[in-house]
């Protein structure tokens, strides 16, 4: 059944995900901040908007995908928040990654005016948003997450509840703090192997199927040239932007100082990531963490 669905937020990751809803056969109306990312997703059938309040005038779900907690606040709790334009009643889906209490912030707000939300970020990265396969990762109601599944099956294949609104958000960056590390790890692995002498895609090799084995090393490899579609082999170009591991690793860090957890590895790999971006690999794919043990 086609749905008039409104879409805010076509980076990387929101461009691929509201075309997959076009291809299941909804409706859309799309706006960026970008005027050529709104001109692309037009060009594929979906309605341009000239802002994010004329996107979701009559829509039956708003989709959100934003780069920080300042941005989705910004938008629906701001001088003049999109919170006033939706329609009551509306099922709304906030698919970025922000702290989990901007998130609980937002939906508290949301609920005051009769406007359902779930927070609802995904993992997967952009070969995932591009074939559809993403993870999301829910918080909020159940009835809520019920209605919203088919749209999140329109674009992803996994659907977790992780509880009530933020822990959506809580477990991401959970995930994407082990990430962080898990790729730091392996890029660490393989340059100490081509260190000595081993090459790296035989050394990818024995460890995909090792006990060192990783969504890295099977899917990711940091190595240019070990896996033909990886960022890594391509400049390091796509994919999940050093700039945004370290913003989520700074999640990481600010829920375990409320929480009173103990992360170590976290901290390190957020200073791993912080010295790259400060020698100018901010935009780059979070695999050129490798560039650290280059000689």
């Amino acid at each position: 059944m086609s749905s008039h669905i409104a879409f805010i937020g076509l980076g990387h990751m929101g461009a691929p995900m509201a075309s997959n809803l076009l291809e299941a056969g909804h409706r859309l109306k799309v706006f960026d901040l970008v005027p050529a990312a709104v001109q692309a997703l037009a060009g594929a059938g979906a309605e341009a908007s000239a802002s994010a309040a004329d996107a979701v005038r009559g829509a039956e779900l708003v989709i959100t995908m934003l780069p920080a907690s300042r941005h989705v606040e910004g938008l629906y709790l701001g001088k003049e928040g999109l919170l006033g334009a939706i329609a009551r009643g509306t099922l709304v889906l906030e698919c970025s990654t922000i702290a989990p209490e901007s998130a609980r912030k937002v939906s508290a707000a949301a609920i005051a005016v009769g406007i359902r939300m779930l927070d609802a970020p995904v993992s997967g990265g952009t070969a995932g948003a591009v074939a559809g396969t993403l993870t999301f990762i829910v918080g909020g109601a159940a009835t809520d997450l019920e209605a919203a599944q088919p749209y999140l099956r329109a674009m992803g294949k996994n659907i977790f509840h992780a509880g009530a609104a933020g822990a959506g958000q809580v477990a991401k960056i959970c995930n994407n703090m082990l990430l962080g590390i898990l790729m730091a790890g392996t890029a660490e692995a393989l340059a100490l192997g081509v260190a000595n002498g081993l090459d790296p895609k035989v050394l990818s090799d024995i460890i995909a199927k090792s006990s060192g084995r990783n969504w890295a090393t099977e899917l990711y490899n940091p190595w240019p040239g070990v896996m033909e579609h990886a960022p890594a082999s391509k400049g390091y170009s796509g994919g999940f932007g050093v700039d945004l591991m370290l913003k989520d690793l700074g999640l990481a860090t600010e829920a375990s100082v409320q929480s009173r957890s103990a992360t170590p590895l976290g901290g390190l790999a957020r200073n791993l990531y912080a010295m790259l971006s400060a020698q100018g690999h901010g935009g780059l794919d979070f695999s050129s963490v490798l560039k650290l043990y280059e000689r």
